[in-house]
């Protein structure tokens, strides 16, 4: 416990509590220094938190564990929001629109950088660097598709990045090319890691990552965010994050996963992990730790990059970025080291790809403890679910990326059954995987609230009147709360910090404008957090607002 212990107890009454814990249900809670030192009824809770006790009346307030997103890229989530947003946008006139009114705003930014767009915005789905040179020829403009899997760049961009029509696709990712060999602007997934996004990161300094971070942390605090699971933390963004907690301005718990890069020899792949090692071994803090390793084993079915066993509508398919040969010696050395292993797998290819490496890791380590997940599942295999449930590999959904209002394009492309097996979080827990909700942010919003709307109607947080998608999949909403709050703390190995209330961890939880358990489920949409607290500490205080 910190040095905040010897401070007066502080006594959180006359609340509906929602603990996400084997006692669902408290009225009182009691916090000394950052910990929660008793979770229950009203009168113990005064006895625990003596006469001297500071006294919180919470006027019958819903008060849940903070949420922590169990997928994100936080400083990513902080730099989107201060980029050209295409969330919305829908066509290609509108994003031209919405790219050309920003450069007139900013006519000394030397480079114009966007994100949100969809590649069913565009016709055919394939844009052009024409379509962007049209509004913006005098500077670099780079769109970030909302997927964060391409980018689209116009032509002053592809000569900034180097890029022409000779640039070799590196393995894992592609430049697109028309009938004529030409470069189109388009880049997706090792193509953009390797060529487009080093070119980015020149342009951006120290000063930008921290305020991109503090920019999230703000976002966070007022959503309710108390914990998240950073998915691709380069060296950068760690330093970023290890100068906020050094000066104590994490308000927000990471566990973060190392992005390793395939690179087509062992040895250097190998070393990525050992780098991942390194730093889960010696800088862990309250606030920041590395907790293992993640790997991009395919990309997405939007873009026609997730590796499927059956081909897309249009006959097309794409390969594994990386194949279970090359993944599997990573996975295994991970997992000797006690690292975990986060895997994006998207299409079932992938998915048993990676089913595949674990299975690898526990005939040559043996038994012990692991903790490994699958990131997105979006078209999974009845059987590959029973498969990784077994092997206690946690399934990490988003339920953000099955709002209808963006599912057009994701059904069109693949174009058959699959589109009524897409995204199925309750086949997860019935065969008995833990299941982790999150976010991706920046490639959705950010936001508890609506994700879990969303979680529990399957319906649009974005257009609520559309209808929904696959109902039958929906998820009872206390569960959906659950499935945001622990069980995502526990896919990150931090169940011993947060995401349930209870007697010893760090007091970490929020307060509600309303009881969302007892209003209509649209309300998720308008409610807001009225106080956020972190280990003890408010980090976040609104006005009351509309009668609860």
């Amino acid at each position: 416990m910190d040095k905040d212990a010897t401070m007066p107890a502080q006594l959180y009454r006359n609340a509906r509590i929602f603990t996400s814990d084997r006692r669902t249900w408290a009225e009182s809670l009691v916090v000394v220094g950052d910990r929660l030192t008793y979770v229950g009824d009203e009168a113990t809770a005064a006895r625990v938190a003596g006469p001297d006790a500071l006294i919180h009346d919470l006027d019958g307030a819903t008060v849940l564990p903070g949420f922590v997103d169990g997928h994100a890229h936080v400083v990513g989530t902080g730099e989107a929001a201060v980029q050209v947003d295409l969330w919305g946008a829908n066509t290609v006139t509108e994003i031209q629109r919405r790219i050309r009114t920003w450069a007139e705003e900013n006519p000394d930014a030397p480079r114009v950088l966007a994100t949100g767009w969809k590649h069913g915005d565009i016709p055919g789905g394939t844009p052009d660097r024409s379509m962007l040179d049209a509004v913006v020829a005098d500077r670099p403009v780079y769109a970030q598709a909302y997927d964060f899997h391409s980018i689209w760049l116009n032509s002053a961009a592809l000569a900034e990045a180097g890029i022409d029509d000779a640039t070799p696709s590196p393995p894992g990712g592609t430049i697109h090319r028309d009938e004529r060999g030409a470069a189109t602007g388009l880049v997706d997934e090792t193509a953009m890691h390797h060529l487009v996004w080093p070119v980015l990161d020149r342009f951006a300094d120290d000063s930008d990552r921290d305020e991109a971070l503090a920019v999230v942390l703000a976002a966070y605090a007022e959503s309710g965010i108390v914990g998240s699971t950073e998915m691709a933390l380069v060296e950068a963004d760690y330093e970023a994050m290890r100068r906020a907690d050094a000066a104590s301005a994490l308000t927000t718990r990471i566990a973060a996963f190392w992005r390793v890069q395939p690179t087509g020899d062992e040895g250097s792949n190998l070393a990525q992990v050992e780098r991942a090692v390194e730093l889960a071994t010696h800088r862990a803090t309250p606030f920041l730790r590395v907790t293992g390793i993640k790997v991009m084993v395919d990309g997405t079915v939007d873009g026609c990059t997730a590796a499927l066993g059956k081909p897309y509508v249009n006959g097309a398919n794409s390969d594994p970025i990386w194949s279970l040969a090359e993944l599997a010696p990573v996975v295994a050395a991970a997992d000797a080291a006690g690292l975990q292993v986060a895997m994006h797998a998207i299409g079932d290819e992938a998915i048993r790809v990676a089913i595949g490496a674990v299975e690898h890791a526990v005939a040559l380590n043996g038994p012990k403890e692991r903790r490994h997940r699958i990131e997105h599942l979006e078209v999974v295999d009845p059987a590959d679910i029973e498969r990784l449930a077994a092997l206690g590999i946690t399934a990490s959904m988003q339920p953000v990326h099955a709002d209808p209002a963006i599912q057009e394009n994701w059904r069109r492309v693949l174009g058959d059954e699959r589109v009524d097996r897409g995204f199925p979080w309750p086949e997860m827990t019935d065969a008995g995987a833990v299941l982790a909700l999150g976010t991706d942010s920046p490639t959705s919003p950010h936001a508890p609230l609506p994700n879990m709307f969303i979680a529990a109607t399957r319906r649009s947080a974005l257009d609520p009147s559309l209808p929904a998608n696959i109902a039958h999949y929906a998820l009872p909403l206390a569960d959906a709360i659950v499935h945001a709050t622990r069980d995502a703390a526990w896919a990150s190995r931090s169940e011993q910090l947060h995401g349930r209330l209870a007697e010893g961890l760090y007091a970490d939880f929020i307060v509600l404008d309303r009881d969302i358990f007892t209003r209509p489920l649209e309300e998720l949409l308008d409610t807001r957090v009225l106080r956020t607290v972190v280990g003890g500490r408010v980090v976040h205080q609104a006005q009351p607002g509309a009668n609860r």
